[in-house]
């Protein structure tokens, strides 16, 4: 490998992305918009629950249950009804999600040691947010009655009876369940898959539509040459972007990396490589821009956003879907970032992922070699 001509070829595509304005707004507006976007848009979070209620006992003990419902950071009381016939309009409109129903008896039927009733109505248009508000709903009910019956224990001069199982539940590595700590490291890899894969889907792809492909391959560059000066550019574009990434995702949203940095290095390398040459790839096969760019956007950004274990877990996808993951980097790099970001372990626990990523390169490379000996260079 001469490094004269590589430095030609290196120097050839710099001159291209610094004319072409659009590649570099591709490169370094989007994915910042993109992390902006996602931390403060894209929550998973389940908290302020618009609720209303129609209490139609108007007692002291349906005003506290009201009260501390409201008091709960995961339910909002923004109306209480005179008339449940009202919560249809409000259920319609979306104005709410949850809807609550305290009878006229309420407070009679707990004087008299009876079970009360109660109706909650949850909007089941989105099924995981609903199936959320439901656990939420049944932890705060629970730990309502609990309260009513020490009170009553109490009032009675008994003594508390415990329960046989006390579950005392502990969280680990994301203590406050925040979803933008795992989100804002993942978008770190949608990144990468951008400025790697979808902009280097272009450079080969533009020298054949240019007629310019037939002007190289009477120059005496060798395949890996013209791989390598072709990669170089977008392989430091996209580490630029990923360390303008976390240092965005420090001072704007507090999310700190817990493991280690220069581990964080080496994957973020690793992926890049397989990103910039599987962009390659998808270049010399298609051999025109408009197919590269539609090839890049579905073998790339939407498998690293949909088939990776960002946003749907890989577990509830059915198996054939489960065993195609095994085939998209991103699944391994996220990994690697949760691994890094929230959990802080080392080497010894992510290196088989590590281990995939490296392999994964390698084939990428000696596809794009074979492909370009294949056309002569």
């Amino acid at each position: 490998m001469n490094p004269l001509r590589l430095k030609a070829i290196v120097r050839k595509e710099l001159y291209h992305l610094i004319r072409d304005y659009r590649s570099l707004y591709l490169a370094f507006a989007i994915p910042l918009l993109l992390i902006i976007l996602f931390g403060y848009a894209l929550s998973l979070d389940v908290d302020h629950i618009k609720t209303v209620v129609a209490d139609y006992d108007k007692t002291a003990l349906s005003r506290d249950f009201v009260g501390k419902l409201s008091a709960s950071p995961y339910f909002d009381i923004v109306a209480g009804l005179d008339s449940s016939g009202q919560i249809a309009d409000y259920l319609d409109h979306g104005d709410v999600s949850v809807a609550i129903v305290i009878p006229p008896d309420f407070t009679k039927n707990i004087g008299a040691d009876r079970e009360a009733q109660m109706q909650v109505i949850i909007d089941g248009s989105d099924p995981i947010f609903a199936g959320a508000v439901r656990g939420y709903l049944t932890a705060f009910i629970e730990s309502y009655n609990s309260k009513l019956l020490a009170s009553f224990l109490n009032r009675q001069g008994l003594t508390t009876i415990k329960p046989p199982v006390d579950g005392r539940i502990r969280i680990w590595f994301n203590e406050d369940l925040e979803s933008r700590n795992f989100i804002l490291p993942g978008m770190i890899a949608i990144i990468i898959m951008i400025v790697g894969a979808m902009l280097t889907s272009l450079v080969i792809a533009r020298e054949y539509e240019s007629g310019t492909m037939e002007t190289i391959k009477s120059l005496p560059i060798h395949a890996g040459e013209l791989l390598l000066g072709k990669a170089i550019p977008y392989f430091f574009i996209g580490f630029a972007n990923v360390l303008i990434a976390m240092l965005l995702g420090q001072v704007l949203f507090g999310v700190v990396m817990k493991g280690s940095f220069w581990l964080m290095i080496l994957a973020t390398s690793l992926y890049l490589v397989c990103a910039v040459s599987l962009g390659l790839l998808i270049s010399s096969v298609t051999k025109s821009q408009l197919m590269a760019n539609q090839a890049a956007v579905m073998l790339t950004y939407l498998p690293s956003l949909l088939l990776s274990n960002f946003v749907f877990p890989i577990i509830n996808m059915p198996i054939v879907l489960q065993w195609v993951t095994y085939l998209v980097p991103a699944r391994y790099y996220i990994d690697i970032l949760v691994g890094v970001y929230l959990r802080d372990i080392g080497l010894s626990y992510l290196g088989p992922d590590m281990v995939v990523l490296g392999c994964m390169c390698l084939v990428m490379i000696a596809l794009n070699y074979l492909m370009l000996k294949k056309e002569g260079l």
